[in-house]
């Protein structure tokens, strides 16, 4: 052969663009339904396109589509580990595993939108288990390998919420003020309804439960009353389960501090009630709830029937 047939046949591959771009659907499609989709049935459909993606490596690509598919990989490999924490149980215990995973292909890549998340995975695991330092340090290194991608935003979003249930309300603000301005100097998302995309109704989301945690019962009260009206269709369909669920809770804390405990254990109730739950945020949330129920009601047999709930759900 001469030097262009070889070059032809270097750059020569077995996938064509619509594969592509019908992977790239599908990876979008798999990141929407995770709002909705129940945790075990999207388990499932995410490894079992992983493994697609992966298979798709024995063939002949050219370097650009490579590249493609190994994001797409990462993409994938962050969206199963989300859900893997989600779920609670023997498959949380691979999250950590697979949020490594996503992180070295980030940076095999050289995509700071996979590196970003895959440290906004470790501060959301932190927040949970309630490792506040530990929420700030991974925000800080997300934020500087990704300063100016989506995932910035809630990586502030992040260091927000840690801050606030540090107990210090001026960074906490110094947090949200800084994450809402960058939102609003990106483009408004092509897709809002994408677990790896921050909106603005995200950020509300985050702003109530920083304003929650600092007993801010007004605003907290506002921003939950808006997540709910965004996160539900025109026919009264949920299109933001776990976010609703968030914002009953804090519905519920508010209700609960003002003295109203039919109507708290009435919101409390109905974010329980979900199919669709992530139980390591609706358990540090609810927790929230329980406390102001222990506090101000302890007394009462409704309230400590469920607190013991939410207990059962902690365990979980």
């Amino acid at each position: 052969m001469d030097t262009v047939e070889i070059v032809a046949r270097l750059r020569a591959s077995d996938i064509d663009e619509a594969t592509l771009d019908a992977l790239r659907i599908t990876v979008d499609r798999l990141c929407t339904e995770c709002a909705y989709m129940p945790g075990d049935q999207l388990l499932i459909e995410g490894r079992a396109w992983l493994n697609r993606v992966v298979s798709m490596q024995h063939q002949r690509l050219t370097l650009g589509q490579h590249r493609d598919v190994l994001s797409l990989a990462g993409m994938l490999t962050l969206l199963v580990g989300c859900v893997e924490y989600d779920s609670g149980g023997v498959a949380r215990t691979h999250a950590e595993a697979t949020r490594q995973a996503a992180l070295t292909i980030g940076r095999e890549v050289g995509h700071a939108g996979i590196q970003g998340w895959a440290h906004e995975m470790r501060a959301w695991f932190a927040l949970t288990t309630g490792d506040m330092r530990g929420v700030i340090s991974a925000a800080d290194a997300g934020l500087a390998v990704a300063p100016a991608e989506s995932v910035a935003v809630q990586l502030l979003a992040q260091k927000a919420k840690a801050w606030a249930r540090l107990g210090d309300r001026r960074q906490t603000e110094v947090a949200l003020d800084a994450g809402r301005t960058l939102l609003e100097s990106m483009p408004y998302p092509e897709n809002v309804q994408n677990h790896f995309v921050v909106d603005p109704g995200k950020w509300d989301f985050y702003s109530m439960d920083c304003y929650r945690k600092v007993g801010d019962n007004q605003i907290s009260e506002t921003l939950a009353r808006e997540v709910l009206r965004a996160g539900v269709d025109f026919d009264g369909a949920e299109r933001s389960p776990m976010r609703n669920a968030e914002a009953r809770i804090t519905l519920g804390v508010v209700a609960a501090r003002e003295g109203d405990l039919e109507a708290a254990l009435a919101y409390g109730d109905q974010a329980l009630r979900g199919d669709r739950q992530s139980l390591p945020s609706l358990a540090m949330v609810a927790s929230d709830l329980g406390a102001v129920l222990t506090q101000r009601y302890d007394s009462d047999p409704q309230a400590r029937e469920f607190i013991q709930h939410m207990r059962s759900l902690g365990s979980r």
